[in-house]
Protein backbone atom coordinates (compact mmCIF):
# COMPACT_ATOMS: atom_id res chain seq x y z
CA UNK A 1 0.00 0.00 0.00
CA UNK A 2 3.42 2.07 0.47
CA UNK A 3 3.24 2.64 -3.69
CA UNK A 4 -0.36 3.64 -4.33
CA UNK A 5 -1.45 7.25 -5.31
CA UNK A 6 -4.29 8.85 -6.65
CA UNK A 7 -4.61 10.14 -10.22
CA UNK A 8 -7.77 11.56 -12.17
CA UNK A 9 -8.95 13.28 -15.60
CA UNK A 10 -11.30 15.29 -16.79
CA UNK A 11 -14.72 15.28 -19.28
CA UNK A 12 -15.07 17.42 -21.72
CA UNK A 13 -17.06 19.76 -23.37
CA UNK A 14 -16.60 21.66 -26.91
CA UNK A 15 -17.46 25.24 -26.73
CA UNK A 16 -16.47 26.54 -30.65
CA UNK A 17 -15.97 24.83 -33.73
CA UNK A 18 -18.37 22.23 -34.54
CA UNK A 19 -16.65 19.45 -37.08
CA UNK A 20 -14.02 21.82 -37.76
CA UNK A 21 -10.80 19.63 -36.26
CA UNK A 22 -11.19 16.85 -39.02
CA UNK A 23 -10.57 19.72 -41.40
CA UNK A 24 -7.56 20.69 -39.17
CA UNK A 25 -9.14 23.76 -38.05
CA UNK A 26 -9.64 25.54 -34.81
CA UNK A 27 -11.47 24.54 -31.65
CA UNK A 28 -12.35 26.06 -28.48
CA UNK A 29 -13.00 23.20 -25.49
CA UNK A 30 -12.82 23.00 -21.84
CA UNK A 31 -12.54 20.88 -19.28
CA UNK A 32 -14.93 20.14 -16.95
CA UNK A 33 -15.25 19.16 -13.15
CA UNK A 34 -16.68 15.82 -13.49
CA UNK A 35 -13.98 13.36 -13.34
CA UNK A 36 -12.56 10.04 -13.49
CA UNK A 37 -10.67 8.66 -10.47
CA UNK A 38 -8.21 5.81 -9.62
CA UNK A 39 -5.77 4.61 -6.80
CA UNK A 40 -3.34 2.78 -8.83
CA UNK A 41 0.02 1.02 -7.26
CA UNK A 42 2.34 -0.83 -9.08
CA UNK A 43 2.98 -4.79 -8.66
CA UNK A 44 5.70 -5.60 -10.19
CA UNK A 45 4.49 -7.62 -13.15
CA UNK A 46 3.58 -7.61 -16.98
CA UNK A 47 -0.39 -7.30 -15.76
CA UNK A 48 -2.69 -4.52 -15.25
CA UNK A 49 -5.59 -5.18 -13.24
CA UNK A 50 -8.04 -3.37 -13.77
CA UNK A 51 -11.44 -3.08 -11.44
CA UNK A 52 -13.94 -0.38 -12.39
CA UNK A 53 -17.35 0.78 -11.15
CA UNK A 54 -18.24 2.13 -14.41
CA UNK A 55 -16.44 -0.20 -17.21
CA UNK A 56 -16.15 -3.29 -14.74
CA UNK A 57 -13.05 -5.48 -14.26
CA UNK A 58 -10.43 -6.75 -16.70
CA UNK A 59 -7.14 -7.73 -17.26
CA UNK A 60 -3.98 -6.57 -20.19
CA UNK A 61 -0.92 -8.61 -20.17
CA UNK A 62 1.71 -6.11 -21.48
CA UNK A 63 4.11 -8.76 -22.65
CA UNK A 64 2.56 -8.21 -26.01
CA UNK A 65 1.82 -5.35 -26.71
CA UNK A 66 0.16 -6.08 -30.58
CA UNK A 67 -2.89 -4.95 -31.62
CA UNK A 68 -5.73 -7.42 -30.31
CA UNK A 69 -8.76 -7.74 -32.68
CA UNK A 70 -11.00 -9.57 -29.55
CA UNK A 71 -10.16 -6.66 -27.70
CA UNK A 72 -11.49 -3.73 -29.54
CA UNK A 73 -14.17 -1.91 -28.28
CA UNK A 74 -13.17 -2.51 -24.73
CA UNK A 75 -11.26 -0.39 -21.57
CA UNK A 76 -8.35 -3.08 -21.81
CA UNK A 77 -7.75 -1.91 -25.78
CA UNK A 78 -7.35 1.38 -24.86
CA UNK A 79 -4.62 0.19 -21.38
CA UNK A 80 -2.55 -1.70 -24.23
CA UNK A 81 -2.96 0.91 -26.64
CA UNK A 82 -1.28 3.67 -24.46
CA UNK A 83 1.28 1.20 -23.31
CA UNK A 84 2.06 0.93 -26.64
CA UNK A 85 2.61 4.33 -28.03
CA UNK A 86 4.70 4.99 -24.85
CA UNK A 87 6.99 1.89 -25.50
CA UNK A 88 7.50 2.85 -28.85
CA UNK A 89 8.36 6.18 -27.70
CA UNK A 90 10.73 5.15 -25.50
CA UNK A 91 9.57 4.40 -22.35
CA UNK A 92 9.65 1.58 -19.87
CA UNK A 93 6.39 0.42 -18.60
CA UNK A 94 4.70 -1.96 -16.46
CA UNK A 95 1.47 -3.78 -14.27
CA UNK A 96 -0.26 -2.27 -11.76
CA UNK A 97 -3.22 -2.97 -9.83
CA UNK A 98 -6.31 0.11 -10.06
CA UNK A 99 -9.74 1.04 -9.26
CA UNK A 100 -11.71 3.21 -11.08
CA UNK A 101 -14.58 5.55 -10.30
CA UNK A 102 -16.07 8.51 -12.40
CA UNK A 103 -18.78 11.30 -12.35
CA UNK A 104 -18.29 11.52 -15.97
CA UNK A 105 -21.04 9.44 -17.71
CA UNK A 106 -21.01 7.54 -20.23
CA UNK A 107 -22.78 8.44 -23.45
CA UNK A 108 -23.06 11.68 -22.43
CA UNK A 109 -20.75 13.60 -24.83
CA UNK A 110 -18.86 14.50 -22.07
CA UNK A 111 -16.19 12.24 -23.52
CA UNK A 112 -15.85 9.59 -20.97
CA UNK A 113 -13.90 7.90 -23.61
CA UNK A 114 -11.10 10.28 -23.51
CA UNK A 115 -11.31 10.94 -19.66
CA UNK A 116 -9.84 7.35 -19.38
CA UNK A 117 -7.20 7.26 -21.81
CA UNK A 118 -5.59 10.15 -20.26
CA UNK A 119 -6.31 8.61 -16.85
CA UNK A 120 -4.27 5.66 -17.90
CA UNK A 121 -1.71 8.11 -19.51
CA UNK A 122 -1.34 9.86 -15.92
CA UNK A 123 -1.14 6.78 -14.15
CA UNK A 124 1.69 5.92 -16.19
CA UNK A 125 3.81 8.36 -15.85
CA UNK A 126 3.17 8.97 -12.55
CA UNK A 127 4.23 4.90 -11.21
CA UNK A 128 6.50 4.24 -13.43
CA UNK A 129 8.55 7.95 -13.58
CA UNK A 130 7.95 8.87 -17.52
CA UNK A 131 8.47 12.70 -18.44
CA UNK A 132 5.27 13.18 -20.92
CA UNK A 133 3.65 16.15 -21.72
CA UNK A 134 -0.08 16.75 -21.91
CA UNK A 135 0.20 17.10 -25.63
CA UNK A 136 2.08 13.46 -25.22
CA UNK A 137 -0.63 11.73 -23.14
CA UNK A 138 -3.63 13.04 -25.26
CA UNK A 139 -1.92 11.98 -28.42
CA UNK A 140 -0.69 8.38 -27.10
CA UNK A 141 -4.57 8.36 -25.65
CA UNK A 142 -5.58 9.15 -29.37
CA UNK A 143 -3.13 6.26 -30.81
CA UNK A 144 -4.75 4.34 -28.53
CA UNK A 145 -8.23 4.89 -29.86
CA UNK A 146 -7.69 4.85 -33.48
CA UNK A 147 -5.80 1.71 -33.44
CA UNK A 148 -6.37 -0.29 -30.24
CA UNK A 149 -9.85 0.56 -29.74
CA UNK A 150 -10.82 0.44 -33.48
CA UNK A 151 -12.68 4.09 -33.30
CA UNK A 152 -11.74 7.25 -35.76
CA UNK A 153 -11.77 10.42 -33.55
CA UNK A 154 -9.92 13.37 -33.56
CA UNK A 155 -7.31 14.75 -31.22
CA UNK A 156 -9.70 17.51 -29.45
CA UNK A 157 -10.89 15.57 -26.54
CA UNK A 158 -8.04 14.08 -25.02
CA UNK A 159 -6.11 17.46 -25.78
CA UNK A 160 -8.94 19.15 -23.24
CA UNK A 161 -8.94 16.37 -20.95
CA UNK A 162 -5.30 16.03 -20.71
CA UNK A 163 -4.42 20.44 -20.53
CA UNK A 164 -7.46 20.99 -18.29
CA UNK A 165 -9.34 24.72 -18.61
CA UNK A 166 -9.93 26.24 -21.24
CA UNK A 167 -8.13 26.00 -24.43
CA UNK A 168 -8.37 26.71 -28.08
CA UNK A 169 -6.34 23.91 -30.11
CA UNK A 170 -5.50 25.25 -34.11
CA UNK A 171 -4.98 21.66 -35.76
CA UNK A 172 -3.48 22.92 -38.83
CA UNK A 173 -0.42 20.99 -38.07
CA UNK A 174 -2.64 18.02 -37.24
CA UNK A 175 0.46 16.09 -35.63
CA UNK A 176 1.89 19.21 -33.74
CA UNK A 177 -1.49 21.16 -32.64
CA UNK A 178 -1.10 24.37 -31.08
CA UNK A 179 -3.01 24.54 -27.72
CA UNK A 180 -3.46 27.88 -26.20
CA UNK A 181 -4.26 28.18 -22.42
CA UNK A 182 -7.05 30.98 -22.25
CA UNK A 183 -7.83 32.66 -19.13
CA UNK A 184 -11.42 33.99 -18.50
CA UNK A 185 -14.57 34.31 -15.83
CA UNK A 186 -17.98 33.49 -17.01
CA UNK A 187 -19.32 35.24 -13.76
CA UNK A 188 -22.96 35.73 -13.94
CA UNK A 189 -23.66 32.78 -16.41
CA UNK A 190 -24.03 28.89 -16.09
CA UNK A 191 -22.97 26.30 -18.69
CA UNK A 192 -25.29 23.60 -19.40
CA UNK A 193 -25.43 20.28 -21.62
CA UNK A 194 -28.66 19.13 -21.98
CA UNK A 195 -29.49 15.55 -23.01
CA UNK A 196 -32.28 15.18 -25.84
CA UNK A 197 -32.05 12.15 -25.93
CA UNK A 198 -31.97 9.75 -29.31
CA UNK A 199 -30.19 7.14 -29.83
CA UNK A 200 -26.72 7.09 -31.80
CA UNK A 201 -27.50 3.70 -33.28
CA UNK A 202 -27.00 3.53 -37.07
CA UNK A 203 -26.25 7.34 -37.28
CA UNK A 204 -22.38 6.05 -38.98
CA UNK A 205 -23.32 7.24 -42.39
CA UNK A 206 -24.34 10.71 -41.26
CA UNK A 207 -21.02 11.42 -39.35
CA UNK A 208 -18.78 9.77 -41.97
CA UNK A 209 -20.77 12.55 -44.85
CA UNK A 210 -19.63 15.42 -43.14
CA UNK A 211 -16.01 14.70 -43.61
CA UNK A 212 -16.32 13.14 -46.36
CA UNK A 213 -18.36 15.88 -48.47
CA UNK A 214 -15.98 19.03 -46.83
CA UNK A 215 -12.78 16.64 -48.02
CA UNK A 216 -14.65 16.96 -51.75
CA UNK A 217 -14.82 20.32 -51.52
CA UNK A 218 -10.94 20.71 -50.50
CA UNK A 219 -10.08 18.45 -53.45
CA UNK A 220 -11.44 20.11 -56.41
CA UNK A 221 -8.91 22.72 -55.22
CA UNK A 222 -6.07 20.15 -54.90
CA UNK A 223 -5.82 20.08 -51.07
CA UNK A 224 -7.16 17.31 -48.82
CA UNK A 225 -8.14 19.49 -46.13
CA UNK A 226 -10.89 22.48 -46.20
CA UNK A 227 -7.96 24.12 -43.68
CA UNK A 228 -5.84 24.44 -46.96
CA UNK A 229 -8.22 26.16 -48.98
CA UNK A 230 -7.80 30.09 -48.78
CA UNK A 231 -11.56 31.47 -47.94
CA UNK A 232 -11.64 34.11 -50.83
CA UNK A 233 -10.55 31.20 -53.37
CA UNK A 234 -13.56 29.17 -52.12
CA UNK A 235 -15.86 32.15 -53.07
CA UNK A 236 -14.68 33.01 -55.66
CA UNK A 237 -15.12 29.43 -57.31
CA UNK A 238 -18.68 29.40 -55.31
CA UNK A 239 -20.65 29.00 -58.98
CA UNK A 240 -18.24 25.67 -60.27
CA UNK A 241 -18.96 23.73 -57.49
CA UNK A 242 -22.53 23.15 -57.30
CA UNK A 243 -21.89 19.24 -58.74
CA UNK A 244 -20.55 18.47 -55.78
CA UNK A 245 -23.68 18.83 -53.86
CA UNK A 246 -25.51 21.88 -52.54
CA UNK A 247 -24.82 20.47 -48.87
CA UNK A 248 -21.18 19.60 -49.65
CA UNK A 249 -20.63 23.38 -50.32
CA UNK A 250 -23.06 24.15 -47.24
CA UNK A 251 -21.07 22.08 -45.19
CA UNK A 252 -17.82 24.08 -46.40
CA UNK A 253 -19.31 27.57 -45.94
CA UNK A 254 -19.96 26.17 -42.36
CA UNK A 255 -16.33 25.57 -41.84
CA UNK A 256 -14.47 28.48 -42.51
CA UNK A 257 -17.37 30.42 -40.47
CA UNK A 258 -17.29 28.60 -37.71
CA UNK A 259 -13.02 28.52 -37.90
CA UNK A 260 -12.98 31.93 -37.83
CA UNK A 261 -15.28 32.40 -35.04
CA UNK A 262 -12.99 30.34 -32.66
CA UNK A 263 -10.40 32.99 -32.65
CA UNK A 264 -12.76 35.95 -32.50
CA UNK A 265 -14.30 34.07 -29.47
CA UNK A 266 -10.80 33.46 -28.08
CA UNK A 267 -10.23 36.84 -28.60
CA UNK A 268 -13.76 38.17 -26.84
CA UNK A 269 -12.74 35.80 -24.04
CA UNK A 270 -9.54 37.26 -23.38
CA UNK A 271 -11.29 40.95 -23.59
CA UNK A 272 -13.61 39.76 -21.30
CA UNK A 273 -16.65 40.83 -23.62
CA UNK A 274 -18.84 38.30 -22.76
CA UNK A 275 -21.38 39.97 -25.05
CA UNK A 276 -19.17 39.28 -28.13
CA UNK A 277 -18.53 35.67 -27.15
CA UNK A 278 -22.09 34.53 -26.27
CA UNK A 279 -23.16 36.57 -30.28
CA UNK A 280 -20.96 34.39 -31.45
CA UNK A 281 -21.62 31.07 -29.79
CA UNK A 282 -25.09 31.77 -31.26
CA UNK A 283 -23.60 32.34 -34.50
CA UNK A 284 -22.23 28.95 -34.14
CA UNK A 285 -25.23 27.18 -33.50
CA UNK A 286 -27.31 28.69 -36.23
CA UNK A 287 -24.08 27.55 -38.63
CA UNK A 288 -24.60 24.07 -37.62
CA UNK A 289 -27.97 24.17 -37.83
CA UNK A 290 -28.59 25.56 -41.43
CA UNK A 291 -25.31 24.79 -42.96
CA UNK A 292 -23.37 21.86 -41.31
CA UNK A 293 -27.12 20.19 -40.80
CA UNK A 294 -25.99 17.78 -38.38
CA UNK A 295 -28.76 18.36 -35.93
CA UNK A 296 -31.25 15.61 -37.26
CA UNK A 297 -30.63 12.56 -39.39
CA UNK A 298 -32.49 12.96 -42.90
CA UNK A 299 -33.35 9.22 -42.67
CA UNK A 300 -35.25 9.99 -39.58
CA UNK A 301 -36.89 13.82 -39.92
CA UNK A 302 -39.39 13.10 -37.26
CA UNK A 303 -37.16 12.88 -34.49
CA UNK A 304 -35.57 16.33 -34.09
CA UNK A 305 -34.73 16.48 -30.48
CA UNK A 306 -31.60 18.89 -31.28
CA UNK A 307 -33.55 21.21 -32.88
CA UNK A 308 -36.55 21.31 -30.56
CA UNK A 309 -33.98 21.52 -27.87
CA UNK A 310 -32.19 24.98 -29.88
CA UNK A 311 -35.86 26.26 -30.52
CA UNK A 312 -36.50 26.27 -27.16
CA UNK A 313 -33.08 28.04 -25.68
CA UNK A 314 -33.80 30.48 -27.79
CA UNK A 315 -36.91 31.63 -26.86
CA UNK A 316 -36.33 31.05 -23.29
CA UNK A 317 -32.82 32.83 -23.08
CA UNK A 318 -34.26 35.46 -25.46
CA UNK A 319 -31.14 36.61 -26.56
CA UNK A 320 -29.37 36.74 -23.00
CA UNK A 321 -27.67 33.92 -23.11
CA UNK A 322 -26.21 31.37 -25.96
CA UNK A 323 -27.16 28.03 -27.70
CA UNK A 324 -25.29 25.58 -29.94
CA UNK A 325 -25.45 21.88 -30.75
CA UNK A 326 -22.41 19.83 -29.14
CA UNK A 327 -20.13 17.22 -30.53
CA UNK A 328 -21.02 15.58 -33.54
CA UNK A 329 -24.72 16.17 -33.33
CA UNK A 330 -27.74 14.44 -34.96
CA UNK A 331 -28.71 13.07 -31.60
CA UNK A 332 -27.31 13.71 -27.90
CA UNK A 333 -26.41 17.13 -26.17
CA UNK A 334 -26.58 20.62 -27.16
CA UNK A 335 -24.62 23.19 -25.06
CA UNK A 336 -26.11 26.50 -23.65
CA UNK A 337 -25.03 29.60 -21.59
CA UNK A 338 -27.19 30.34 -19.07
CA UNK A 339 -27.68 33.61 -17.39
CA UNK A 340 -27.66 32.89 -13.48
CA UNK A 341 -31.38 34.21 -12.42
CA UNK A 342 -32.75 32.03 -15.27
CA UNK A 343 -31.19 28.62 -14.19
CA UNK A 344 -34.42 27.37 -12.45
CA UNK A 345 -36.80 28.91 -15.19
CA UNK A 346 -34.55 26.80 -17.82
CA UNK A 347 -34.12 23.31 -16.10
CA UNK A 348 -37.67 23.45 -15.48
CA UNK A 349 -38.61 24.09 -19.06
CA UNK A 350 -35.82 21.45 -20.27
CA UNK A 351 -37.29 19.02 -17.63
CA UNK A 352 -40.76 19.36 -19.13
CA UNK A 353 -40.05 18.34 -22.79
CA UNK A 354 -36.59 15.95 -22.08
CA UNK A 355 -37.30 14.41 -18.97
CA UNK A 356 -35.94 15.21 -15.40
CA UNK A 357 -32.37 15.49 -15.16
CA UNK A 358 -31.85 15.88 -18.61
CA UNK A 359 -29.82 19.86 -17.80
CA UNK A 360 -26.01 19.19 -16.03
CA UNK A 361 -24.75 22.46 -14.96
CA UNK A 362 -20.94 22.48 -15.38
CA UNK A 363 -17.72 24.22 -14.23
CA UNK A 364 -14.40 24.42 -15.85
CA UNK A 365 -11.45 22.99 -14.39
CA UNK A 366 -8.72 24.89 -13.52
CA UNK A 367 -5.80 23.93 -15.03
Amino acid sequence: MENKRHFSAPGRVEIGGNHTDHQHGRVLAAAVELYMKCSAEPNGTDIVHIRSECFGDDTVDLSDLSVCESEKGTPAALVRGVAAWLVEHGHEVGGFDVNISSDVPIGSGLSSSAAFEVLIGNVFCGLFNLENTPLEIAIAGQYAENVYFGKPCGLMDQCASSFGGLVMIDFADPKNPVVTPIQTDFSGYSMCVVATGGSHADLTPDYAAIPGEMKTVAAFFGKDHLREVPPDEFYAEFGKLRHLSDRALLRAVHFFGDNERVSKQADALKCGDMRAFLELVNESGRSSLNYLQNVFSSKNPEEQGLTLALALSERILSGRGAWRVHGGGFAGTILAFVPDDLKVEYQKRMNEVFGDGCCRFLNITTP
